[in-house]
């Protein structure tokens, strides 16, 4: 009951949304979001910390092709429902201050987001699993293309042919994994694992390709990455912040569902070339990042060398890595919504993001420059903070599967703090000019959203156990059942 409660109480408010006077949308959507991350507290004072699924409801939907309405959640997808109720609240207060045209449509679009992205996480049928990954699509593309920025219609266009030229291969994938369950063919996940590890290594390889390309474009990795730097700069803020808080994180939870489970012999076939494309999108995303003149760019690469890092650490395929790459999740989630509303501080009362024309900030607000400082130690991996956490454990998996792959992955945390640490220092070092000297305080909107996250920054690098324990037992389990199908 939970978990349809999750699912269907953020669409219920979009609908309420529609019918409501403008000026009191971005209240009633702000107190929605808060109430469903309140359901998700609940269920993780209800989940019992082992490896079984909870929280399961199955409805029979389509029964004549073995298709289910068939959730629930273990540690690896309630953290991920956690991580999407925490972020949406902070995502809708962060655009209090911003007037939308039809501010009603806008933060319907939102939550009915929201509802498609905790039903990916929760799906335990793989069909309904890929109507809820088309489902998260629809709302940010009319984000995108009704309130974004120069160009959005032409760069929209081209994400949306990119997420779904990715999402046709994933349907064809699991269709040919369907025609090869036993018995009366079912989307079951159970049913659809032992097909895959019941087809030839050859078999496995072509469905392994078809899914993880799918989840590749998603996240996305080198070279299918080409559609978002665009799509991050032009998009407004608040979906920005979907996408790259949460919505990528469909495609790094896919290749923990979904991929390494289903087709080991695949990831045997596969893997190597699929990580060393992780490790060279950390590299050359970092680099990329380095020469970037606008300061929302430049976290946008920032963004596909952190991803790089999860995806390589997932496909490694030993505990070290997975549970790295769950922490890294939540962890990169925080700070990259905290980075991009810094960006949009920054915007509304510079009017600009060239990093080169700011400077001093600090002299005229020293509060939010320690707030931003702490923001980005998070996102740099500073020990003590929730990026140390996911990036130790996954280099230690990506170590524990080679040496050399480690080596180059192990450069996202140098480079990292290279062109981090030099934005910071343009930005809010050095002396006053004529655009940053009547730098406005902080509104108290502002405040809270940039303490919370500063909080959840400190807070789980210094203690992060609780989300470690969440998560343990099923990845546990589920790299146990992978290395068993593989005969190790």
């Amino acid at each position: 009951m939970i978990t349809i409660l999750l699912i269907f109480f953020p669409l219920l408010a979009a609908l309420l949304l529609l019918l409501v006077n403008a000026e009191r949308a971005k209240n009633i959507a702000l107190f929605a979001a808060i109430i469903e991350f309140g359901i998700s507290i609940f269920a993780v004072t209800q989940f019992q910390h082992n490896a079984d699924v909870q929280f399961e409801a199955s409805i029979p939907w389509i029964q004549s092709l073995g298709i289910a309405f068939h959730v629930g959640m273990d540690g690896i997808s309630l953290l991920l429902v956690l991580l999407t109720t925490f972020l949406v609240p902070i995502i809708i207060l962060t655009s209090f201050k911003n007037d939308y045209k039809n501010p009603a449509a806008f933060y319907a679009l939102i939550l009915s987001m929201q509802m498609a992205l905790v039903g990916v996480f929760v799906s335990l049928d793989g069909f309904l699993f890929y109507v809820f990954w088309e489902l998260a699509l629809i709302p940010i593309y009319f984000i995108c293309l009704l309130w974004g920025g120069e160009n959005r219609a032409m760069i929209t266009f081209k994400f949306f042919i990119y997420t779904l030229a990715g999402s046709l291969l994933m349907l064809m994938g699991l269709i040919f994994l369907y025609q090869h369950t036993e018995g009366i063919h079912s989307f079951n996940m159970e049913a659809l694992y032992k097909a895959g590890q019941s087809l030839s290594a050859t078999q496995q390889g072509y469905v392994f390709v078809a899914i993880f390309m799918a989840f590749a474009i998603k996240m996305p990795i080198f070279p299918f990455h080409t559609w978002q730097p665009d799509t991050y700069t032009t998009a407004p803020t608040s979906g920005t912040m979907m996408l790259s808080g949460i919505m990528l994180k469909m495609g790094t939870y896919g290749l923990i569902r979904w991929l390494l489970p289903v087709v080991p012999l695949g990831l045997q076939q596969w893997g190597h070339l699929a990580i060393l494309l992780s490790v060279i999108g950390i590299v050359y995303a970092s680099c990329i990042a380095i020469v970037q003149k606008d300061f929302k760019r430049l976290i946008a690469y920032s963004s596909i060398a952190h991803v790089g890092l999860i995806s390589a650490g997932i496909l490694a395929a030993n505990v070290q890595g997975v549970q790295g790459a769950m922490i890294q999740m939540l962890s990169h989630g925080v700070n990259v919504v905290g980075l991009f509303f810094i960006v949009d501080i920054i915007q509304q009362r510079t009017q600009t993001r060239e990093i080169s024309s700011l400077g001093g900030i600090r002299n005229v607000n020293p509060q939010f420059a320690v707030l931003f400082l702490i923001i980005l130690l998070g996102s740099v991996a500073l020990p003590l903070t929730n990026g140390f956490v996911g990036e130790f454990l996954l280099l230690n998996g990506v170590y524990q599967y080679s040496a050399a792959m480690a080596a180059f992955a192990g450069l996202s945390v140098i480079l990292g703090a290279v062109y981090m640490l030099r934005s910071y220092q343009s930005i809010m070092l050095g002396e006053i000019n004529t655009i940053t000297a009547a730098f406005a305080p902080l509104s108290g909107n502002e405040k809270i959203v940039l303490v919370i996250l500063c909080a959840a920054i400190i807070a789980f690098g210094v203690y992060p156990k609780p989300l470690l324990d969440i998560a343990e037992p099923s990845v546990i389990k589920l790299v146990e059942g992978v290395q068993t199908a593989l005969g190790k």
